[in-house]
């Protein structure tokens, strides 16, 4: 009996992977084809995204010394342009730095004088060369130390024209305010008035918000058809992006990648927002072709299809671009001209393997 079951089936050419068939063969089997849909290769399945802040467009201005906060002249969300004040301060260790300052302009220009003075001196050989060089090693050195004082006062805050004052008026000022380095948006308060605070600490966080990054989580069964620069659409904005980081790690908890866009933002996009981003996923090259999902053949890590032949199917490798529970994304050497076969596929494996016996 057995013998007259095989004596019935197709033939089948490994070589090839084709299988033999007649239509009313492949009508016994169950085998039915449909043919591919163009799929536009500027929209995929949406996939969840969260917009974040840049990091390299993310930092925080920090106390130059320590003191307490006096006020605040910003709120969260304001925007702010370089050299605006942020927070006001009082410290007496800004009134020793101002302090040390003046004493080290007053020690240059007494070392000035003396080296000056023995110039004169010693042209006239009145003293001997070797208090010329100590005088002019003082000069020196006091000249270093006020260079280091006036840097000193720049990074807590004051302004050129404000050391200039110091230096002629000899004017201290206990109230020290903190500026911002640069046009942004103020994203975070870290302090409140009344607050002291140590040198260092953190007192606003600033960010620019354009460009921004939209961080997709991407099925890792869909992640090898996504590749850096692809065009990126975030659902609601108008302006694309693109990719800039595909993750080579896998999130174990959700099996997604993380994949990073870059996309200008014009105010609509907030940083922390959630949204449906869809990517490219084929370059202009490629074709991409909708199928039901019962037509994917898996083995191993190869995709395939089946697709009517001269004398039955041959089995066609092809690249998964995406996948979900109804319908795959393919690209590869297939047309919407070809017949993929969608129903059948086990009784086709089954004859391609030799009944299972290979």
């Amino acid at each position: 009996m057995a013998a007259l079951m095989l004596a019935g089936l197709p033939s089948i050419s490994m070589a090839e992977d084709a299988v033999k068939l007649t239509p009313e063969q492949a009508t016994n089997l169950g085998v039915r084809v449909v043919h591919p849909v163009a799929s536009p290769t500027d929209k995929t399945l949406p996939y969840p995204a969260q917009i974040v802040i840049p990091t390299p467009q993310l930092w925080v201005v920090s106390s130059p010394v320590a003191g307490m906060v006096t006020s605040l002249s910003v709120a969260r969300g304001d925007r702010v342009s370089a050299g605006q004040a942020l927070v006001v301060m009082e410290s007496p260790s800004f009134v020793a730095q101002q302090r040390d300052y003046l004493q080290a302009v007053a020690q240059e220009a007494q070392a000035t004088r003396e080296f000056n003075r023995n110039t004169r001196l010693m042209e006239s050989n009145a003293v001997a060369q070797r208090i010329l060089e100590a005088s002019q090693t003082e000069a020196r050195q006091a000249s270093i130390v006020v260079a280091e004082r006036r840097q000193m006062l720049r990074l807590s805050g004051f302004s050129d024209e404000s050391i200039a004052k110091l230096t002629n008026e000899a004017a201290i000022n206990a109230t020290l305010s903190v500026a911002a380095p640069r046009a942004a948006t103020v994203v975070d308060i870290l302090v409140s008035p009344g607050q002291r605070v140590e040198q260092i600490a953190p007192l606003v966080k600033l960010a620019q918000l354009s460009p921004l990054w939209v961080e997709i989580a991407v099925p890792a069964s869909n992640i090898r058809a996504i590749r850096a620069g692809a065009k990126v659409e975030v659902e609601g904005y108008a302006t694309p992006g693109q990719v800039v980081l595909v993750s080579e790690t896998v999130d174990a908890a959700t099996q997604t990648i993380l994949v990073r866009a870059e996309v200008s933002n014009n105010g609509e996009l907030r940083p922390g927002q959630t949204a449906q981003a869809r990517i490219g996923f084929a370059s202009s090259a490629e074709s991409a072709w909708e199928l039901p999902y019962s037509a994917l053949i898996r083995r191993g890590e190869q995709a395939s299809v089946f697709v009517a032949a001269p004398g039955g199917f041959r089995l066609v490798p092809v690249t998964l671009l995406e996948e979900d529970q109804d319908h795959v994304v393919v690209s590869g050497p297939i047309t919407d001209k070809d017949q993929v076969a969608v129903g059948g596929i086990s009784a086709l494996r089954g004859i391609l393997l030799k009944l299972g016996a290979g």
